[in-house]
């Protein structure tokens, strides 16, 4: 088909990915449908730390993490956990997961994340002109707080990786920090601000604000859980959700942790774990930063939005069906209380969710195997809302016919 024609494409999640997608083929003349099984932003999109965090590009898997990992996950101070009973069945991805521990790797994956990611801000504005959405963008710098000086070059690596990637960065002191936030700790006397970041004010009404924008320029929405995807003679012609059939021409799959089993009916195995994240929400609270703070020391965010702050951290491995760990929540709170000693709040409100982790950390972008029309878009672990909206402009030019102008290989689905 080319280009010129006008495609009918069903989008399986309405997360930021499924959204950017849905409005980027709009742009380009097609007819889009999302699919979801509780509606746009119920999910991951709804629960992240809220931070275009364009300079995101290291994975966990650095060097050093196979002989920290067991530490951490003894120690209750530390931001990684684990349901046990979980681990026979996550041991086979946790091995591969494991494999990417060393610099080479780090390196690549790094370079596969840079240009989803690394120009979250002008990618979110570019996407949300227009549709309502421009509210919820503020452009801010993004605050990498340090005990000293010295903690920093523990992370060598990942600083010579960002500059190697173009990022630029001022160095600021205990002074500074405490104008960017009154009353953070004192133990906090060193900082990194890196320009041309962003902050998303309030990450579930935005991305509801386009959806809605979707459907007000002919796009539908319909609740179901997606069971499968309808095949042709190699080519998918309908999405069966709840039991009805949804005709389509293209489809695309960005329902996150869930596409995993949607992807083996299609033949494609895509080791694919939940990376559990953990928020809470600190209403009316008396410290409320300028920038958004990665608390280098505990690995959270502490994120200023409407009406609150957002602290997001903690990972933990324990797959889709098991409750939310209090230990996490609890480790939240200590290391926000202790970075903000004086924080007093009216309530707070707390969330758990599943980011989608493909063993490698590299999303899957892009022709899904041998079924010449669908499409996948998942898989950004931790960074989801920073690339949601060029990977939606990604898989829009593919399906409208366009060569992206980045190499897709290594965001393949069967590269595994």
């Amino acid at each position: 088909m080319s280009s010129q024609e006008k495609k009918n494409v069903v989008i399986i999640g309405a997360g930021i990915v499924g959204v950017s997608t849905a409005i980027w083929l709009q742009r380009a003349g097609h007819i889009v449908t999302l699919v979801d099984k509780a509606g746009p932003a119920e999910g991951t999109s709804y629960g992240n730390g809220g931070v275009l965090a364009s300079c995101a590009i290291v994975p966990v898997t650095g060097p050093g993490l196979l002989k920290k990992a067991p530490g951490m996950l003894l120690d209750p101070d530390q931001p990684l956990f684990m349901k046990w009973r979980y681990l026979p069945k996550l041991l086979p991805w946790l091995v591969k997961y494991l494999s990417h521990n060393n610099e080479a790797d780090t390196r690549r994956i790094a370079a596969a994340l840079y240009p989803i990611i690394g120009d979250s801000l002008e990618d979110h504005l570019a996407l949300a002109k227009g549709t309502g959405g421009e509210k919820y963008i503020t452009p801010s710098d993004y605050v990498y707080v340090y005990r000293d000086r010295s903690d920093v070059e523990k992370e060598t690596l990942s600083w010579d990786i960002r500059r190697q990637h173009g990022f630029e960065w001022r160095e600021i002191d205990q002074a500074e920090l405490a104008s960017i936030t009154p009353g953070i700790s004192s133990e906090f006397n060193f900082g990194i601000a890196l320009p041309n970041h962003g902050i998303i004010t309030d990450p579930g009404a935005y991305v509801k604000m386009l959806a809605k924008h979707v459907v007000e320029n002919g796009g539908q929405i319909i609740l179901g859980m997606v069971k499968d995807i309808l095949l042709e003679n190699g080519k998918a012609v309908g999405v069966l959700a709840d039991g009805k059939t949804i005709p389509c021409d293209e489809v695309v799959l960005a329902t996150g942790v869930w596409s995993g089993p949607l992807m083996e009916k299609l033949g494609v195995h895509v080791p694919l774990e939940s990376e559990r994240g953990y928020h809470m929400e600190f209403y009316n609270p008396s410290i409320k930063p300028t920038s958004p703070l990665m608390i280098s020391s505990g690995k959270f965010v502490i994120t200023p939005m409407e009406g609150r702050i957002r602290a997001a951290g903690v990972l933990e491995f324990g797959g889709l069906d098991l409750p939310a760990s209090k230990a996490a929540f609890d480790l939240l709170e200590r290391a926000v209380k202790k970075a903000l000693p004086d924080l007093t709040y009216e309530r707070v409100e707390t969330w758990m969710g599943h980011r989608p982790a493909p063993c490698d950390s590299i999303p899957v972008i892009g022709a899904v195997g041998n079924v010449e029309n669908v499409f996948a878009g998942f898989g950004h672990h931790h960074v989801g809302l920073t690339g949601g909206p060029k990977t939606g402009r990604i898989l829009a030019q593919i399906i409208d016919g366009k060569k992206p102008n980045i190499n897709m290989e290594i965001y393949a689905s069967n590269r595994h």
